[in-house]
């Protein structure tokens, strides 16, 4: 039965890894073994939360755009989370603003 090792083996593993890197070197490397791990338990997070956000992206459904949503853009107006009737007024004011003419 292969399981987790025991304290000998622990034991023996630690004693062959002070022959090789000695007793100096021992922080060194276990601090890099740290961050070597930290960052991979990031990346792991952040490739979980990017599947994540894909598989809702998929369930989602896709509106086509709307008249409205088109002309906003074009005005550039942020269309993210606004209904149609608050697009139109934004429209409206767009329209309303005085256009600069210059005078003689």
């Amino acid at each position: 039965m292969v399981g987790m090792p025991g304290p000998s083996e622990l034991l023996f593993i630690f004693a062959i890894v002070m022959l090789l890197f000695g007793a100096s070197k021992l922080p060194e490397l276990a601090r890099s073994m740290g961050s070597s791990v930290g960052e991979f338990k990031k990346a792991q997070k952040e490739s979980e939360q990017n599947l994540k956000d894909f598989e809702k992206s998929l369930k989602e459904p896709i509106s086509p755009r709307t008249r409205v949503q088109e002309t906003a853009e074009k005005l550039g107006i942020d269309i993210k989370g606004k209904t149609d009737d608050q697009l139109l007024d934004e429209i409206q004011k767009a329209a309303e603003k005085p256009k600069e003419t210059s005078e003689p």
